[in-house]
């Protein structure tokens, strides 16, 4: 249940959950530290580094051209705006945008931005579905 659009690189050993959406030339590193030749200036082999992954965790969302630097993880239902740079963990259900990304708001499970209820600090709301969520301490939680 995984959706890859056109032009998106998801390089190994990155990791997929389901329902997770990679938007058209979004790109997942593998390199943490990328260079073409070692300090003798001797080219570099396929043995001569370790590839580490991105993670991507249920249902979220990787918006067109984004990059996730490795390592990272990539929250349950987060979403990662259109030309972002990840380079940092994305909590879940968080929206980040921008370069470094940082995060800007939270979203539910239909992908909507959640608004803050009214006098009732730290309880979000999704204007789509209506479920409820709780901010605490930077990380938000759903009611079941």
């Amino acid at each position: 249940n995984v959706k890859l659009q056109n032009y998106a690189l998801v390089y190994e050993p990155a990791e997929l959950a389901d329902g997770v959406f990679v938007g058209p030339a979004a790109v997942l590193t593998n390199d943490y530290f990328p260079r073409s030749v070692d300090p003798d200036g001797k080219l570099k082999r396929g043995g001569d580094w370790e590839p580490v992954a991105v993670r991507v965790a249920e249902g979220a969302s990787l918006g067109a051209r984004s990059v996730c630097v490795a390592p990272v993880a990539v929250g349950r239902w987060a979403l990662v705006a259109a030309g972002a740079v990840v380079t940092r963990d994305v909590p879940d259900f968080a929206l980040v945008a921008g370069v470094p990304a940082r995060r800007i708001g939270w979203v539910g499970r239909a992908g909507e931005r959640l608004a803050e209820q009214a006098g009732r600090p730290g309880v979000w709301q999704c204007p789509r579905t209506g479920a409820l969520h709780d901010e605490k301490d930077g990380v938000l939680t759903e009611r079941r």
